[in-house]
């Protein structure tokens, strides 16, 4: 690649892309070129600007779009930049949607800046940049594909954690109520509970989804 890897930090909080943008400066082959604070914006300078990789967050506060529907929006385009998900978040639903989304890497926050960098660089070359713990969660899905939970199944659970009712759930996600009532049904059997509430414990315990 000639010339520096072009960058576009997307995340809401000012002190964390003053934060990256610090790090990342210190690279002589990185360029941070632009900052979003939200998602929308994000998809935006991505659809109109030329960027190699875009370090995304996943969280942009209620009502806002998720970072995983933000990458989906920008790798779906022809000659995208390569998405980076930068997030505190590793539960199997937040990988599992980044990743299904498109993303070339998912790395934490809390990551050295020399992993940082190095992943950023790992994107841009179009290579899978996923962190070690992030890694093991995937393999471990692997090995016991039947226990599982798909992401569907994530969602639903999720939300159930979040307090919807099935009836919300089906709005949420444009299911039926049937439909829903199934997925709990296979939630349960693989998770072992016969609740709501200890579906959600389980799930919380395991860091299959996030409280």
């Amino acid at each position: 690649m000639s010339g520096p890897i072009r960058l576009l930090l997307a995340d809401d909080h000012p002190v964390v892309r003053a934060g990256l943008r610090a790090v990342l400066d210190t690279e002589r082959d990185l360029l941070v070129v632009a900052e979003a604070p939200t998602a929308e914006r994000a998809v935006r300078l991505a659809a109109s600007e030329a960027f190699d990789v875009v370090l995304m967050d996943l969280q942009f506060g209620q009502r806002m779009m998720h970072g995983s529907e933000a990458t989906a929006a920008i790798t779906a385009r022809p000659g995208a930049p390569r998405v980076l998900v930068l997030t505190t978040y590793d539960t199997d639903a937040d990988i599992l949607a980044a990743v299904e989304a498109g993303a070339s890497g998912y790395l934490l926050k809390d990551a050295p800046p020399e992993e940082l960098a190095a992943a950023v660089r790992t994107a841009a070359a179009g290579q899978s940049a996923l962190a070690p713990t992030v890694a093991h969660r995937l393999m471990d899905r692997m090995r016991t594909p039947a226990q599982a939970l798909t992401r569907r199944e994530l969602e639903v659970l999720q939300l159930v954690g979040d307090g919807l009712s099935n009836q919300q759930i089906s709005q949420e996600l444009f299911l039926s109520q049937a439909t829903v009532k199934s997925h709990l049904v296979h939630i349960y059997a693989k998770l072992g509970v016969d609740s709501r509430t200890s579906a959600v414990a389980a799930a919380t315990a395991r860091r299959l989804i996030r409280r």
